[in-house]
C-alpha cells in the first residue's frame, strides 16, 4: 500500500505463522519509509547483519532475544528498539514472535 492512502489494521490478526521461518508483510511503503509486520516461528534466528538506514522494531506478540552491538535485549510485547544505521544486530525467536519493523 502506498502512503497516499490512509491505512489501519489489527496487527494481532495479521500475524502469520503458517510457514516456518520468517514471514514479512509490507503494510505501507513510500520513498521515505516502509512499515512491515515480521513474524518468526519459534526457534527461528536471523543472523547478524546491518542495514544502511535507521530502523526500529516494536514487539507485538511472543518473545525473543535481540543482540544489538553486542548487547542482548529481551523481546516481549510492548518493547520498542531503535537500531541505528550500520549497527550489527541479530535476532532469535524463543516462541512465535511478531513485530512491526519500520
Amino acid at each position: 500500500m502506498t502512503s497516499t492512502q490512509a491505512f489501519t489494521t489489527q496487527l494481532h490478526e495479521q500475524a502469520n505463522y503458517n510457514k516456518s521461518g520468517v514471514q514479512r508483510q509490507v503494510l505501507v511503503k513510500n520513498d521515505q519509509a516502509q512499515f512491515s509486520l515480521v513474524c518468526l516461528t519459534a526457534g527461528t534466528s536471523i543472523p547478524e547483519h546491518s542495514t544502511p538506514r535507521n530502523v526500529s522494531v516494536t514487539i507485538i506478540e511472543g518473545s525473543g532475544s535481540l543482540t544489538l552491538a553486542g548487547q542482548e535485549i529481551a523481546l516481549q510485547p510492548g518493547v520498542f528498539v531503535y537500531i541505528p544505521a550500520k549497527a550489527p544486530h541479530s535476532l532469535r525467536a524463543l516462541e512465535n514472535l511478531a513485530f512491526l519493523h519500520t
